[in-house]
């Protein structure tokens, strides 16, 4: 894996993370997971927990990125996840 693949799989994985963790439009899929297991329930937690749907996060995207980084599709979807979270800090540091 060359550092670009590696770069772009670290900021798709930065905002997959924060997607699923903090992100409005997956309110309803930590809702669900909370009603469905319970507010106090470990699963309930993860979702809310980047350090935890981190792991998660990285052990789907590592294996792409190590058989598929080098194709044009990855790298085009990387490089739009990683953006958007780029995107994403920039905006909550420069308001």
């Amino acid at each position: 894996m060359n550092a670009v693949v590696f770069l772009l799989t670290l900021g798709a994985v930065c905002r997959i993370t924060r997607f699923i963790t903090k992100d409005e439009l997956a309110a309803g899929f930590r809702s669900w997971v909370a009603d469905r297991f319970g507010d106090e329930s470990k699963i309930s937690y993860m979702v809310t927990c980047g350090w935890c749907t981190g792991v998660w996060a990285s052990m789907s995207v590592v294996p792409l990125a190590y058989l598929i980084g080098g194709t044009t599709g990855f790298q085009a979807v990387a490089m739009t996840l990683t953006l958007s979270y780029l995107v994403g800090l920039a905006t909550t540091w420069l308001d």
